[in-house]
């Protein structure tokens, strides 16, 4: 039961994190645009009782329903640019707005997946605990 309905949808809040990532450019939750080439009964989570427990039958939803955690595992989906500084020669303008052509130069990675990962985890782990420390204050209010 964690985020709200409105204001601090978790979906919205996880999207705010991920997209303060810099090169991150897309955010998906659950079926993400997957889901949008699907129709509501087809990409509905129906509850089930699954080994005395009540779960949705298939998560298309990604573990959160109308802004709310709903006891299923969360997952989604960061999408990230691919790196600008380039070592071959490139257009561009100078700040007398003249076309020059430009080649970066320096160390600079070929792709940044492999140091984006646990920044991702890290965000959405600074999200959920801040959700559930949220939780605790309301309950011990």
């Amino acid at each position: 039961g964690w985020g709200e309905p409105v204001f601090d949808k978790l979906e919205a809040l996880i999207g705010q994190a991920m997209l303060s990532i810099p090169a991150a450019k897309a955010v998906e939750i659950g079926s993400g645009f997957a889901g949008t080439r699907q129709t509501g009964t087809q990409h509905n989570d129906r509850f089930i009782v699954e080994d005395g427990r009540v779960v949705t039958e298939t998560n298309n939803s990604g573990g959160i329903q109308g802004g709310i955690t709903n006891g299923m595992p969360v997952y989604g989906r960061v999408g990230f640019k691919p790196v600008p500084t380039l070592g071959i020669s490139q257009e561009t303008l100078n700040d007398q707005l003249q076309q020059i052509s430009f080649s970066g130069k320096g160390r600079h990675d070929p792709c940044v997946v492999p140091r984006a990962v646990p920044v991702v985890e890290a965000e959405l782990s600074i999200v959920l605990m801040d959700l559930a420390v949220q939780q605790l204050i309301q309950k011990n209010s």
